[in-house]
């Protein structure tokens, strides 16, 4: 992957129809989204339950664009290898999810695979300062993590400032993940992030039998967005 700082729009399927996860990525990569984000949930360290990496291995040949894979789980390090296997082109853990997140972006970065680290809304940005060398994204939840459709916590914009400028001209993503709309869109990249990763934002209204409606959805928020950049 090369890097570069245009915006991403990267649609959720937690949101899309589970029944028909190929059709549904092949629309949404068919009207314009640039990766495919894969929510990761475990039940124990956010409380829902979602995808394992058999799913990921299934729906791997149907993206032709980035699969970016959040691993909302607790432990991390014991499934890395899985996920990695699965085809996941991102991988990216929580740094609450355990005592060594330097091993775990080890670890992710050992298979070959691009590194992120998600924060959850209550954890300063200032917790990522001593791994930063070690990973290719940051995803800012500016939702708590476990279920989609939850409103955007407008104090996270403050968390993405904070770490634009403690990244500097290092080539790592900035990734916002909850609450993605034409109307938060833009708070977010003028703080200076570039990855959007959108659920309901993109789904809603739309389906396989009208795949327009992603587009549109996918075009206002990234019309929104670069209008902001």
């Amino acid at each position: 992957m090369t890097f570069d700082r245009k915006i991403k729009i990267a649609p959720s399927i937690l949101s899309a129809d589970f029944a028909n996860f190929g059709q549904e990525i092949q629309a949404i990569e068919d009207q314009g989204c640039d990766w495919v984000h894969v929510d990761v949930m475990d039940g124990h360290f956010v409380p829902n339950l979602t995808f394992g990496p058999a799913t990921c291995k299934a729906i791997r040949p149907h993206i032709k664009t980035v699969m970016d894979v959040h691993l909302m789980i607790a432990p991390v390090d014991p499934y890395i290898e899985a996920f990695a296997e699965a085809g996941a082109d991102i991988i990216t853990a929580h740094i609450e999810a355990g005592p060594h997140i330097h091993r775990t972006l080890q670890a992710i970065r050992a298979t070959g695979k691009q590194a992120g680290l998600a924060i959850n809304p209550g954890t300063p940005a200032e917790a990522l300062i001593p791994v930063l060398d070690l990973v290719d994204l940051v995803c800012v939840m500016t939702v708590n993590p476990g279920f989609g459709g939850q409103k955007f916590i407008h104090s996270q914009i403050d968390k993405v400032r904070s770490l634009r400028s403690m990244i500097g001209d290092r080539p790592v993503h900035i990734e916002i993940d909850g609450g993605i709309t034409p109307e938060t869109a833009p708070l977010v990249t003028a703080a200076g992030a570039d990855v959007l990763v959108a659920g309901s934002g993109v789904f809603s209204g739309g389906s396989v039998a009208k795949p327009e409606v992603y587009g549109k959805n996918i075009a206002a928020i990234r019309a929104a967005a670069e209008a902001a950049q």
